[in-house]
């Protein structure tokens, strides 16, 4: 059952897209996710026993989560409710949860609640689903984007087991492309379209895992070819004019967001320049925040290479006012010009270290007053109490360096700032021992 109860209109499968025709139908035409649905796997299990439990669905576009929440759907003995967490509000959860209350206690039959992208949903519509969850009363299958660590409400997570659904690999692609031309009913097979490997290979890499892409790419294709024989006829010439702008995986508010920036900040930290620019144009073609990417670029340049080259965190300073000033497309050799040095530049995380260490100790230690001698005194009263009294300026002392101490004295001695032996901080590493020698008196 559905929310709408009212017979479907009858549809012409001609307006039908491909994606929808192509559907699997049964859980063995699925393609391309054999680690959670094969023979013998836990999910597929508890669907050929009917012994399903919540679940949460993840993974990205096209790889066939609401299909599977529709095979289940088919399989199970359970009534099933599907609904879009775009489209509900909390006052439909809560019929629905009712609905499911009552229809258990009257007849013992679960209700499955399918719920497409249920990261969409707040807090307080999750936490709906819990008492009807825990009672038994529905099983809840939520399909999901994004990181369910992050989306789904811990309570709920914690009562749902979380299963994988993996970007299509261009072997999964071509197959189910084989499959829609040759499909006679559900398929283009009537119209005998001729493609070959080439061109089949160049749409599932262009549909970068997604099946839906890949699908509506196949139909739009064949819809404008143009052939003596009357036989449309896919290749590498026709494609190019179909093609622009490849569907890259990616959300500039979602996990990949953070994973692509994780990539290229590890990648620049491993000193890889062509993973680095890989990484970052990755970012940049999926339409990501110039801004942002300058802004992650200067705190590298200060957290992971530092002293070592006092010059990459300039550089990166100085993409981030070109980005500003030309703005993109143009900028984005600024930026991989930015990306390039500091990948390539030594690298030292000892400023990071220092302020960690730092604010450690500002943290836990007993916070004592600033030492008199470097209070500035600059009333009479502040005079009288010895404000900057023992200070040394040290311009005037040998070699321009005072004994005295700068630190609290619970703090004498610490060292928070340890230079490493890369780059510009091995000079550093000598000045301070030099330092270090002259306030002694060594």
């Amino acid at each position: 059952m559905s929310l709408f109860d009212d017979p479907p209109a009858p549809v012409d499968p001609k307006t039908v897209p491909l994606p929808e025709r192509m559907r699997p139908r049964t859980l063995d035409e699925i393609v391309g996710q054999d680690d959670v649905i094969a023979a013998g796997r836990p999910l597929r299990e508890m669907i050929d026993r009917d012994l399903l439990q919540s679940i949460i669905l993840w993974g990205p576009p096209g790889t066939g989560k609401t299909t599977l929440a529709r095979l289940i759907a088919d399989l199970t003995k359970a009534d099933f409710i599907a609904f879009s967490a775009v489209l509900a509000g909390i006052k439909e959860v809560k019929d629905v949860m009712a609905a499911a209350e009552q229809r258990r206690r009257m007849s013992g039959r679960r209700t499955i609640v399918f719920v497409d992208e249920i990261h969409r949903f707040n807090k307080a519509q999750q936490d709906a689903f819990l008492p009807r969850v825990e009672s038994g009363d529905i099983v809840l299958i939520g399909a999901t984007t994004e990181n369910p660590s992050f989306e789904v409400n811990a309570a709920l997570l914690s009562r749902s087991k979380v299963f994988v659904l993996k970007l299509l690999t261009e072997d999964a692609i071509v197959t189910i492309l084989k499959t829609a031309l040759a499909d006679p009913e559900r398929g283009l097979g009537k119209q005998q379209p001729e493609a070959d490997e080439d061109a089949l290979r160049a749409i599932a890499r262009f549909a970068n895992g997604d099946a839906r892409s890949a699908l509506n790419l196949l139909q739009l294709t064949v819809s404008s070819a143009n052939n003596p024989t009357g036989r449309p006829r896919i290749d590498q010439a026709l494609l190019e004019k179909t093609l622009q702008n490849r569907t890259l995986l990616y959300d500039k508010t979602g996990e990949e967001h953070y994973n692509l920036m994780s990539a290229l900040h590890k990648s620049m930290r491993n000193s890889d320049p062509d993973a680095s620019i890989y990484w970052l144009a990755r970012m940049v073609e999926s339409g990501e925040d110039a801004k942002y990417i300058a802004r992650r670029l200067i705190r590298f340049a200060s957290e992971d290479i530092g002293n070592a080259d006092p010059q990459a965190l300039t550089i990166a300073v100085a993409a981030k006012d070109a980005v500003h000033f030309i703005g993109m497309p143009e900028g984005n050799t600024a930026l991989a010009q930015a990306a390039i040095y500091l990948a390539t530049a030594p690298k030292s995380n000892a400023v990071y270290s220092a302020y960690a260490a730092a604010a450690e100790a500002a943290k836990n230690d007993v916070a004592l007053p600033v030492p008199l001698h470097l209070r500035n005194a600059s009333t009479k009263l502040m005079k009288q109490l010895d404000y900057g009294k023992g200070y040394q300026y040290a311009h005037d002392a040998p070699d321009a360096v005072a004994s005295m101490d700068c630190l609290p004295d619970n703090l004498k001695g610490r060292e928070f700032y340890k230079p490493t032996d890369y780059g510009f901080e091995k000079e550093i590493r000598k000045r301070l021992a030099w330092w270090k020698s002259r306030r002694s008196g060594s």
